[in-house]
C-alpha cells in the first residue's frame, strides 16, 4: 500500500502523459483498415511476457504495422518488413511493448487502475467514434471497432491500461526540476560569444613563387596516387533508338490540328493590356479614406502598408488584367502612369491600389506561334507513333533480332557508347536508359525501354572494362595540378606557422595581408568558405591567443580578439534558459522512466518467443 501512496503523491505536470494505445485510435480516425493478425498457426498468441504479462501477437503485429505506416508517411514511401528490419524498427517495437508490460506488470502488483468513467469519458471524446450528429455514437464506435479486428472489451481493456501505465509513468517521470547550476552552466557556454580576426593566407603570401614540378616528380606523383587517375569500370553497350527528333521530321503536319491548338491556347497567345498592381485592404471606408488623403499629403505608400502590419509582398498583386482587378478595374485602368486608385470597394473591403507600371496588350499571330506549336505536335505525334511500334519491335527481338538487326528491319539508330557514371553522352541523359545501363548484364536478353520524352531503346552490353589506370600522357595536366596543389598547401602551412611565430614575438598580423573581423559569434556561428574548425578553435583559445588554422585548400591564422559573456538578464537569454530547463527535465524524466522500467524488467523477468515473433512477420510478406 505504501507503494501506492508513493505513486499518488508525484503527479505529472501535465495532463497524462503521451498515451501509447492512442497510436491505435489515430489509425482508426484515419479510416485505416484492420490487419489480419487473428490466425498464426499453431496456437500461438502471444510473444513473450513480462512476468505475469503476455505481450499478445495481435498487439505486436499492430503496433508493428502502426510503426511502418508511420516512418512510411514521414518518408513518403511504403516500407516493407525488411527494410523496417534493416534499421531495427522491429526490435524498437518490441522494446516498447516490453516496456509497457513491464510497466502493467506493476500496476497489477500494486493494485493500480483507472474507473470506468474515466475510461468511457476518453472514449466518448473521441471523434473517430462520433455518428453524424457530432456526438459519441454506438454503432460507430463498434463499426470502427470491427473495422480494425477489435472487440469492445478488447479495446476498453487495452485502453483502460494504457491510461494506467500513463499514471504510473507520471509518478515516476513527473516532477523533476532542472538544477538552476546546470542550467546556467550550459547557457553561459551556450550564448557566450566571441569575436576574432582571421587573416586567410594566399600564394601571394609565400615569400617566393612556387617553383615548377620536375617531370620526373610528375610521373612519380602519378605513380604514387594510382586512385586519382583511374578510369572507372565502363560497360561498352550497343543500342537502338527510336528518338522523337528521328521520327518527327518524317511525321505529315496537319495544319488544321495546328490552328486548333492556338485557338484553344488563345489565352497565351493574346495577352491584354495588364497593371502591375499593389492592393492595401482597409477596415472601414473611413480608414481608407484618411489613408488616401495622408498619402496625398506627403506620407509614403510604404509607410501607411507599414503601419498595418504588412510587408510589401503581401499586398503584391502581380500583373493584373481588367478581369482580374473586377470592381477596381476602372479605378486602376483609369491611371496612365504610376500613382494611387481607390478607396475602391472590393471583396475583401474598402482598398487602396498602387499601380506600378502599365503592361500593353500582346497578341501572337498564328504565323509567329506555328514553329512553337509544330514542335510540340510533331513531339507528341512522334512519342505516339514510337509507342504504336513498339509491339512490333518486341516482336523482333522475341523471334530473334539483333541490336543491329533492328537498325535494318525497324530503320532504328544503331551506335555503340561507353557507359559510366559521370560519364556524357547524349543517349545517357536519358534517366532510363541509365537505369536500364545500370541492371544490364552480359547474355542479358535486349528488351525495349521506353524514354520519358517519348523515344524507345534497346540495349545489349558487348563488354565491361576493368578499372584502368590511365596513361601519364593522358592526364598529365591533371597530375600537375594536383602536384602544385599539394605543394601549395605545405607551403602556405609553414608559412602560417611562420607568421603565427612573428605574431606572437610582436608583429603586426595587420601587416601581412587583410584582415577580417568576425563575431561576436556564438559556438553554432557560422564563417563563409573556412574549414568548420575554425568556430571551435575560436572557442578554445584565450583573448589574444594565436592559432593557425589549416582545411582542404585553405591556411589562416586566427586570432581571439574579445570574450563576450553570455547575457544574464535580457529576454532572450530568459527564453534560452527556459528552453534549456525544460530540456534537462525532460532527459531526467525519460532517464528516471528507462531506469525504473529496466529495474522493473529484471525483477520480473522477460521471455520472447521467437517462432511467435516470426508467425507473426510472415503476416506482413
Amino acid at each position: 500500500m505504501s507503494r501506492l501512496t508513493t505513486i499518488e503523491h508525484h503527479k505529472p505536470k501535465k495532463k497524462g502523459t503521451q498515451i501509447v494505445f492512442w497510436g491505435l485510435v489515430g489509425l482508426m480516425a484515419v479510416g485505416l483498415g484492420g490487419f489480419g493478425v487473428t490466425n498464426f498457426g499453431g496456437g500461438m498468441s502471444r510473444i513473450g511476457s513480462v512476468g505475469d504479462r503476455d505481450i499478445t501477437t495481435a498487439a505486436y503485429a499492430r503496433a508493428l504495422q502502426q510503426e511502418l505506416r508511420a516512418f512510411g508517411a514521414q518518408i513518403k514511401q511504403t516500407v516493407t518488413l525488411e527494410q523496417a528490419q534493416a534499421l531495427g524498427l522491429d526490435a524498437q517495437v518490441r522494446q516498447r511493448l516490453v516496456a509497457e508490460a513491464a510497466l502493467a506488470n506493476e500496476a497489477d502488483h500494486i493494485g493500480l487502475s483507472v474507473g470506468d468513467e474515466r475510461v468511457a469519458r476518453e472514449i466518448t471524446g473521441v471523434d473517430a467514434f462520433h455518428g453524424p450528429a457530432g456526438k459519441f455514437d454506438r454503432e460507430t464506435y463498434r463499426m470502427v471497432l470491427r473495422q480494425n479486428n477489435l472487440s469492445e472489451p478488447e479495446f476498453e481493456t487495452g485502453l483502460r491500461e494504457d491510461m494506467t501505465r500513463s499514471l504510473l509513468q507520471g509518478a515516476v517521470a513527473g516532477g523533476f526540476v532542472a538544477p538552476q547550476a546546470m542550467t546556467d552552466r550550459l547557457h553561459a557556454y551556450i550564448a557566450e560569444r566571441r569575436s576574432f580576426s582571421l587573416l586567410r593566407l594566399t600564394e601571394a603570401n609565400l615569400s617566393a613563387p612556387l617553383p615548377a614540378p620536375a617531370e620526373d616528380a610528375l610521373k612519380a606523383w602519378h605513380a604514387a596516387h594510382p586512385a586519382d587517375f583511374t578510369a572507372p569500370e565502363i560497360k561498352r553497350i550497343t543500342y537502338a533508338a527510336l528518338l522523337p527528333e528521328q521520327v518527327a521530321p518524317t511525321l505529315p503536319v496537319d495544319e488544321a490540328e495546328l490552328r486548333r491548338v492556338y485557338d484553344e491556347r488563345r489565352a497565351e497567345y493574346v495577352q491584354p493590356e495588364r497593371r502591375l498592381v499593389e492592393r492595401l485592404v482597409f477596415p472601414t471606408p473611413e480608414a481608407a479614406a484618411e489613408a488616401r488623403k495622408r498619402i496625398d499629403a506627403g506620407t509614403a505608400f510604404e509607410d501607411i502598408v507599414a503601419e498595418r502590419g504588412l510587408e510589401l509582398s503581401d499586398i503584391d498583386l502581380g500583373d493584373a488584367s481588367r478581369e482580374d482587378l473586377g470592381a477596381a478595374a476602372d479605378a486602376v485602368f483609369a491611371l496612365a502612369e504610376p500613382g494611387i486608385a481607390g478607396p475602391v470597394e472590393t471583396d475583401l473591403g474598402p482598398a487602396l491600389f498602387r499601380m506600378n507600371g502599365v503592361i500593353a496588350a500582346q497578341e501572337t499571330p498564328f504565323e509567329e506561334a506555328r514553329e512553337d506549336l509544330l514542335a510540340e505536335y510533331q513531339q507528341d505525334a512522334a512519342g505516339r507513333a514510337i509507342a504504336s511500334r513498339r509491339e512490333e519491335i518486341d516482336d523482333l527481338l522475341a523471334a530473334g533480332a539483333t541490336i543491329e538487326e533492328l537498325g535494318k528491319e525497324a530503320g532504328m539508330t544503331v551506335a555503340t557508347v561507353d557507359y559510366a557514371p559521370g560519364i556524357d553522352s547524349d543517349i545517357a541523359g536519358h534517366q532510363a536508359f541509365r537505369d536500364a545501363a545500370d541492371k544490364l548484364q552480359q547474355d542479358d536478353f535486349p528488351e525495349t525501354v521506353m524514354l520519358a520524352d517519348g523515344g524507345l531503346v534497346a540495349l545489349r552490353l558487348d563488354e565491361v572494362v576493368p578499372p584502368a589506370l590511365k596513361p601519364f600522357e593522358e592526364v598529365r595536366d591533371e597530375v600537375a595540378e594536383a602536384v602544385r596543389a599539394d605543394a601549395l598547401a605545405k607551403a602556405l602551412s609553414a608559412r602560417a606557422a611562420e607568421i603565427a611565430e612573428a605574431v606572437k614575438g610582436g608583429a603586426d598580423l595587420a601587416s601581412f595581408g587583410t584582415i577580417e573581423e568576425l563575431g561576436p559569434l556564438t559556438r553554432d556561428g557560422f564563417v563563409e568558405n573556412v574549414p568548420p574548425t575554425l568556430v571551435p578553435t575560436a572557442f578554445e583559445i584565450g583573448a589574444g591567443e594565436i592559432r593557425t588554422v589549416e582545411g582542404e585548400g585553405f591556411a589562416g591564422i586566427l586570432r581571439l580578439d574579445a570574450i563576450q559573456p553570455a547575457p544574464t538578464d535580457d529576454e532572450a537569454a530568459t527564453a534560452l534558459k527556459a528552453s534549456l530547463s525544460a530540456q534537462i527535465e525532460q532527459a531526467l524524466a525519460q532517464d528516471a522512466l528507462a531506469l525504473y522500467s529496466n529495474a522493473l524488467m529484471q525483477e520480473a523477468g522477460i521471455t520472447l518467443d521467437a517462432s511467435a515473433i516470426s508467425a507473426v512477420h510472415a503476416q506482413f510478406q
